[in-house]
């Protein structure tokens, strides 16, 4: 997720965490939390307290084992740390190899171009792997196989930085107003997906040259349909689309997450900040519409991006778009059931009746958690009968209770408040103003929910928070402890179980805290760490999330050069004594943030996406030339591949 707190003052920042829209009065996370943190002595003897088995994440002889006066737990995870620091290069444990498998403006469909950055073209730039790479799924080769060798990887291009793209800008404000058309038209074709068909010959992994499989889904030209209620409806028609269910690409794609049948899931996040022109209506300006965009060279070039010629085109992103990465020629589709806002991510897990739940983050300052539960059964021996399966279900929005539980509150149209006297007179209006909608039922604003994912071997269901330091005091719940929290914290939840099986679907989990991020030296930061944790250990501004298959948790940081020290990738073991135990795994170049986390077939590799490298700075005076380190060559995001140089299970 994209984050640009740290940005001079004097430069334009499109950070959407500085636009919130929330006015809800429900209660605060961080009020939920005082009130949970007074009460967990009576929740010991209550069915929470059966469910968790601990409280606060961290156990209370952990906490003091962290403080030296035990010996620190045995973490499964055996690799040596990298230190905390920040520098121009990327940095992995020793033992450990780093390959770069593809950067921005490397060939992905046949035919492309070589890169060249004084010379770029919108259609060179569709041809080649796009920029500020994100999210990344592995699918095994062939479909339905368990190969770690060989699969395809399909990933997310969340946005550009046209003052690391282009040379001769004077500053960074100067390259977003003053972008040319043709500037403009590159971006729009650096943004999307890459789906690349990758394998590993001799230990070195490489991108198959020409594959059937290779695609780029741009934001320039390549089609994608509306589905599920929205579609066709009135606020989705524009000039260009009087059916209101053909859009043009996909924007600001973060997080996403997979189907069990084999399809991408892609995130549409902070989509609010590309469209210029003045408005005043209420949808746009839920979603941080409000009439001072951050690419105005955007709308200045193209219509569809200027609000007051195309009022409804901003409907048409802020989805998750469903794309079959073993098709090159299918059609994404946008699944409006499953709600409009700043998709983080959009993990899934069966319900105990086999239906389909997907979890998604409203990455914002004091947005909410979602969870879609399909409304058919997943068919795992008939992969096309699932073709919509994402179409119809029920959207919830969680509640945190000070009791230790999560309360999931269907969004559906004429139960409750969701009525034409409010404004919604069908589940197609519901899911058009999801935020809205949502606020009448007061769930719980969270401190920047970004990724949620399940943990494969327990259940549990893990929550990001990266930060929110605009929470003043007498906001304060249980689940966001910390006022002006700056370094984040992560959530555990846990479904209950139903005949053995966990239940994804159920209306109600119980919930803790699982890390509090922060320096566990520094006692004003309240940060709450696993025992044995190292001064490299501890991290700050959880993003996304990832687990292995032993179920331990990979944390990938987007902020923490705040604190001068490098995003990266940190883990720790969820059960057992080293429970919550940080490890420092892997460190970006200057400027960079880290994203991805996929893992292959057997966790002998783990692909990680590096993204604005040298973003703190400009095309003509870079702070890095990572991963080139060539004269004339800006920084380029990349994908990278770390594995064990003795061919073992990555951390072990």
């Amino acid at each position: 997720m994209l984050s640009r707190d740290r940005v001079p003052a004097d430069m334009i920042v499109r950070d959407s965490d500085d636009l919130p829209s929330n006015e809800s009065t429900a209660t605060p996370f961080a009020a939920v939390l005082e009130e949970r943190l007074s009460r967990r002595g009576m929740l010991a003897l209550g069915v929470a307290a059966t469910a968790l088995g601990v409280f606060g994440g961290i156990r209370a002889k952990d906490a003091q084992a962290a403080e030296g006066d035990k010996p620190a737990p045995k973490s499964t995870l055996t690799f040596a740390e990298v230190p905390h620091g920040q520098d121009e290069n990327a940095h992995a444990p020793e033992g450990y190899e780093t390959q770069v498998l593809i950067r921005w403006g490397d060939p992905v469909l046949p035919g492309a171009p070589a890169f060249d950055p004084l010379k770029q073209t919108a259609a060179a730039q569709a041809k080649q792997f796009g920029y500020n790479n994100d999210m990344i799924a592995w699918f095994p080769l062939p479909y339905g196989s368990t190969a770690a060798d060989h699969g395809l990887l399909a990933i997310n291009h969340e946005y550009t930085d046209p003052h690391v793209m282009f040379p001769g800008f004077a500053d960074e404000k100067a390259a977003f107003k003053d972008t040319t058309e043709d500037q403009v038209e590159v971006e729009l074709a650096a943004h999307g997906i890459s789906v690349i068909e990758v394998k590993r010959e001799g230990g070195k992994w490489q991108v198959v040259a020409d594959s059937k499989y290779a695609r780029r889904i741009n934001l320039l030209d390549s089609p994608a349909v509306l589905s599920g209620p929205v579609a066709g409806h009135d606020k989705v028609k524009t000039s260009a689309d009087a059916t209101g269910t053909k859009v043009i690409g996909t924007i600001n794609n973060c997080a996403g997450g997979w189907t069990p049948w084999g399809t991408y899931l892609s995130g549409e996040e902070n989509f609010h900040q590309y469209f210029a022109g003045k408005t005043e209506a209420p949808i746009h300006n839920r979603y941080g519409i409000k009439g001072k965009p951050e690419y105005p060279a955007w709308g200045k070039h193209f219509a569809r991006f200027n609000v007051e010629k195309e009022p409804n085109e901003p409907n048409r992103y802020g989805w998750v778009l469903e794309v079959d990465p073993y098709d090159a020629d299918a059609v994404p589709k946008k699944r409006t059931a499953l709600g409009h806002f700043k998709h983080e991510n959009a993990t899934t897990a069966l319900t105990a009746d086999g239906r389909l739940a997907v979890y998604s983050g409203d990455d914002e300052r004091f947005e909410y958690v979602y969870r879609f539960i399909t409304k058919g059964k997943v068919d795992l021996k008939d992969r096309k009968a699932n073709a919509d399966l994402l179409d119809e279900g029920t959207l919830y929005v969680a509640r945190f209770g000070a009791d230790g539980q999560v309360t999931w509150l269907p969004l559906v149209h004429g139960q409750g408040p969701l009525t034409a006297e409010n404004g919604f007179n069908s589940q197609a209006d519901v899911l058009l103003e999801t935020r809205r909608a949502a606020d009448l039922l007061k769930p719980t604003p969270m401190d920047r929910p970004e990724d949620v994912e399940t943990n494969p071997v327990t259940g549990k269901v893990y929550i990001a928070l990266t930060k929110n330091d605009r929470r003043t005091p007498d906001q304060v719940d249980a689940a966001n402890q910390r006022f002006n929290n700056v370094y984040g914290h992560i959530i555990e939840m846990i479904p209950p179980t139903v005949d053995g099986k966990v239940d994804h679907g159920a209306d109600s989990f119980a919930w803790d805290i699982f890390i509090r991020a922060g320096d566990p030296s520094n006692k004003a930061s309240g940060a709450k760490f696993g025992a044995g944790t190292s001064k490299d250990g501890w991290f700050a501004n959880p993003d996304n999330i990832a687990f292995d298959r032993q179920g331990r948790l990979w944390v990938l940081t987007d902020g923490f050069p705040d604190f001068d020290v490098a995003d990266g990738l940190w883990a720790c073991d969820t059960e057992g004594d080293a429970r919550a135990q940080a490890r420092h795994f892997f460190a970006v170049p200057q400027g960079a943030e880290m994203c991805g986390g996929a893992f292959n077939g057997d966790d002998t590799a783990i692909f990680l996406s590096v993204q604005h490298p040298g973003e703190d700075s400009m095309y003509d005076k870079p702070s890095t030339r990572w991963p080139d380190f060539k004269d004339g060559m800006p920084p380029r995001p990349a994908v990278v591949v770390v594995v064990k140089k003795d061919g073992g299970v990555i951390g072990s």
